[in-house]
This record gives structure tokens, sequence and C-alpha cells, in this order.
């Protein structure tokens, strides 16, 4: 019997005199009921968790782009006036010729007047839960957090990143929001909580939370699914298993200190060699990996040497380290971080201590990864701060300090879209994203200029005329 056979048979059994018990309704309205929950079985089949609002699966809806320039994600420049039509949510055809279509009533046809077509961003490292709540607010209500992040989610897609790398936070149920069609928002491929160890990056308890009673209480952070505490392999096998239960479609570990961290100094190395492995066969178990934040050498060593696929950061490492990635062939998922982050920890602080001590390895980083051809996705790391995330472009466009804007570009679209499609099976969204060509997801957007030439254009979304998510327009600014 299938699941809607059982829910029609569960309500045919609900008869109008048992509700009128159990609820307190008259025989007439309890009746009323039934034949409205039977009518509603009847026309609607639950849909599969995570799948994209209806409107976006009908394949009816069409859209013409004419007369636009693609950057197509992957090329450093951009291609002659071309046509790209979209049906439903994929691109179906891309031509210099004109392209016929049924001009009805779901047919929309769009003069882009020779601006650029480019595909949606990807911000490979961010903190969806994170952005607008404050430190304290993140242990508060999560209801309230929800709402805040939900906010945040609709101004993300807006700033025109219509996917995102989640790599710590409770974002599972945002995910879930965005893809049935309740809230805007980019396509999130969630970590769920990040895997730490006691006084690790992640712990965030007080000292006056100490000690912890062995198989005691869960902590406010861990009962909210921001970060997991665990000290042994078979500790950290189970909260690696929970997470990717929840849905996660990679693994995140903190394998070195961290800034946010009071009780977590950089040069710490976490996880025993044991316990990362844990986490990367049981990541592996699932077709997918393990990325493990890590600033120093030792830290970004010993999680390659466990089977880690992605090093968050990497900030401290030196050549020696760079050598290996290159040879292992692991990605660094490399953040150029804004001074404002830094000075946004108080002076004296331990925090801003930390900060001081990684900040100038960042430059130094870039320069490895170039010098190495790492392969090197691109995020912001955002914390805590609505006024950093507004300039989540900006931090992009920081880039050319090492890259032309051509090589920014294709960074954080094609590029961070290959990081993503190493979570195989467990990829929530398969299929082509950050690139436009034929048979890829309809993530776009129209640029009003040549973001090739001028890079700052993606740091004001005033430039991006159009933004389309899943072939669906979010914005546009032609049609006023």
């Amino acid at each position: 019997m299938n699941s809607k056979e059982e829910s029609s048979t569960l309500c045919g059994l609900m008869t109008a005199r048992k509700l009128k018990q159990l609820c307190g309704l008259s025989l007439v309205t309890a009746a009323i009921f039934i034949g409205l929950c039977q009518a509603g079985l009847a026309q609607k089949t639950p849909e599969a968790p995570g799948s994209a609002p209806p409107s976006t699966l009908t394949g009816d809806a069409v859209t013409l782009f004419q007369n636009v320039r693609i950057f197509d994600g992957k090329n450093a420049a951009l291609s002659d006036p071309a046509n790209v039509l979209i049906r439903g949510n994929q691109i179906e055809r891309i031509s210099r010729a004109p392209i016929a279509v049924d001009r009805g009533a779901t047919t929309s046809i769009i003069d882009g007047g020779g601006r650029t077509l480019m595909p949606g961003l990807i911000d490979a490292h961010w903190h969806a839960m994170l952005i607008r709540a404050t430190p304290a607010q993140a242990f508060g209500d999560v209801g309230y957090n929800n709402l805040l992040a939900g906010d945040e989610a609709t101004d993300t897609l807006m700033r025109g990143f219509t996917t995102v790398r989640d790599v710590g936070g409770p974002a599972f149920g945002l995910k879930q929001a965005i893809d049935e069609g309740i809230v805007k928002g980019p396509r999130i491929y969630p970590s769920g909580a990040m895997i730490t160890i006691t006084s690790g990056h992640g712990d965030f308890r007080k000292l006056t939370d100490l000690p912890r009673t062995i198989g005691g209480m869960l902590t406010r952070m861990e009962l909210i699914g921001g970060a997991v505490i665990a000290d042994s392999p078979d500790e950290v096998r189970v909260r690696t298993r929970e997470q990717l239960m929840q849905g996660a479609s990679q693994v995140k570990l903190t394998a070195g200190g961290g800034v946010s961290s009071p009780f977590s100094p950089i040069d710490v190395t976490t996880f025993t060699g044991p316990e990362l492995r844990a986490a990367v066969e049981a990541a592996e178990n699932w077709g997918t990996y393990v990325a493990a934040h890590a600033f120093t050498p030792a830290a970004i060593q010993g999680a390659v040497a466990a089977g880690v696929k992605c090093i968050e950061h990497a900030t401290l490492m030196d050549e020696a380290t760079a050598k290996l990635l290159a040879e292992k062939g692991i990605w660094v998922s490399m953040q150029p971080l804004p001074d404002a982050l830094r000075l946004g920890f108080p002076v004296g602080s331990v925090q801003r201590a930390k900060a001081d001590e990684i900040w100038p390895g960042i430059a130094r980083s870039y320069e490895l990864a170039k010098k190495y051809k790492l392969k090197t996705a691109w995020g912001t790391d955002v914390l805590f701060s609505r006024a950093l995330a507004q300039q989540q472009g900006a931090i992009l466009a920081s880039l050319v300090r090492w890259y032309t804007p051509a090589e920014a570009l294709i960074m954080a679209t094609s590029t961070n879209a290959e990081l993503l499609a190493l979570s195989g099976k467990r990829n929530p969204y398969p299929g082509k994203l950050g690139v436009v060509e034929q048979g890829a997801f309809a993530d776009l957007l129209l640029v009003d200029g040549n973001p090739l030439d001028n890079i700052s254009l993606v740091a004001d979304p005033k430039n991006f005329t159009i933004i389309m998510k899943d072939g669906v327009i979010y914005k546009n600014a032609l049609a006023k």
C-alpha cells in the first residue's frame, strides 16, 4: 500500500462520530472535515522532501534571452551576441541565430540589449544561520533565528548568489523552505553541525560550564545544531552519521584552532588521526567527503593524511604544505577576508589577537595557491554581521589582488560548482551549476556591463538587471 492509500484509509477510518468525540465538533462539521480530507488526498500526492516548487518542475514556462553576450563560467572572454532559451529550470538552447518560440502566456522574451549573461554566483564558505544573529542570539530562540536566516537568504539571492555551500550551522530547515518555495533564497549545500572536540573551534562553552559529565547533557550549541563535540573515533562516527542522516551534502570538521572560539588557540591541532579517519570513512560510506577547517601546516597535513578532500582556509600553509596539497589533488576553499572582519573583534580580546595572527597569511596563501596551481574555491566566511554580508560581492571582487577578473569569476562559478559536485550521490541538486551551457540549471544573472573588464560590477547588486534561479526570475529591472 502506498503512502497515499494509507493516508486515505486512515482518513476514512476517522469517522465523523469519532472526530466529534475527539475534537468536540458537531456531527455535521465533522462530516464536512472528513469529506475535505478525502478530497484533498484525491487531488494531491505529497512531494519528496526538498523537491523544487511545482512551478519550476512543469517545464511549461519559457524564457528567451535575446541579444546577450555570454560569460559561460569557463572562458575568459564574452561570446558574440547570442540568444539563450530557458525551458522550465534548464537551459535548452544557445544560438547566435534567432530562436523561434511560441509567444504564449507562459513565454517571456527579454531583450538583453547587449548586456552580459553569466552564471549565478556561488559562495563556497557560507554560514546561512549565523549571518544576521549576534553571537548571543545564535544561542537563543530557534524560531527567531530561522526567521532572521530566511530574510538573509532572500538578501543573499538578491545579491546574485544563487548557490551557497553551508559549512556549519542548522541550515536543513532553511534549505527545505527554500526548495519548497516558502522562502526566496539560494540553493544550499548543507554540512549541518560542524564537528569539533572539547576545547576545539566550535566549542563555545564558558569555563563555568565545566566539567562536562561523560555522557551528560548536550550543550546549547549542540542542541540547536550549530556544532557538536566528539572526543573519540566512535563519537566522531556517530556525529558524522547524524549530519548525513539529516541531509548533509558534505561533512565539516574543525581540524585546528579558530578565531571566533574563545578557548581554541590557532596553533593547536584538534582531532587525532583515528578520529579524523573515522569521519572520512563514515562520509565515504555515504558517497561524499569531509571538509576540514585548518589554518596551520600541522592541521592541514594531519587532515590530508586522514583522507580529507577539502581544506577550509589554509591561511598559514607553508611551501611544503602547498606542495603536498598539489600532489594529492586536495581542494582548498579560501577566503580573502576583509579587514573589517578582523577589526570587528574588540582590541585586547582573545579573538582579536588570533585574527591578528592569521591575517598576514592571507596574501601568502593565495600566492602559494597560484604558484602550485591548487584547486581553489572561493567563499566569504561572514559571521554575525549583516553589514559584512552586504559586501559579499565586494569580497569576491577583492580577489583581483591575485587574479584577473575572469579568473576570479570562473572561481566563483564553474570552479566552485566542481567542488559542490564532490558530494556525489549526496548532491541535493544533481545537474550542471556554475555554467551557461545547454542542459545546465537556469541560474543566471544579466549584468549591466562587462564584469570581465570591471569585476567591481558584481559588488553592487544594482548592476544585476535580472536575477534568475532555477528558471524563475526573482528580479527584473528591465520590466520597469
